[in-house]
């Protein structure tokens, strides 16, 4: 095994750790918060989907993922699933 297998393994879990999808992050949304304040301090959202003014944007991936719905640009509930 060369040098840098273990670079690249080492990498990859340091860009996991780094992930904004955690509990610590989840317990700072609240409703009201805007759109901005929410991309903050999750960043962009992996997907989002709506009409009529509301929205649903997800951050993270089908195991561990924080979900929030918006009105216009305010925070109107959110969830998570898989987060530590």
């Amino acid at each position: 095994m060369s040098l840098r297998t273990p670079l690249l393994i080492a990498g990859a879990l340091l860009l996991g750790a780094c992930s904004p999808v955690t509990q610590e992050n989840f317990a700072k949304l609240e409703p009201g918060m805007d759109r901005a304040q929410v991309e903050q301090l999750l960043g962009k959202p992996g997907e989002c989907a709506g009409a009529l003014g509301m929205s649903s944007c997800t951050w993270g991936e089908k195991n561990r993922f924080i979900s929030v719905q918006f009105a216009g640009d305010q925070v109107m509930m959110f969830s998570g699933k898989g987060l530590k």
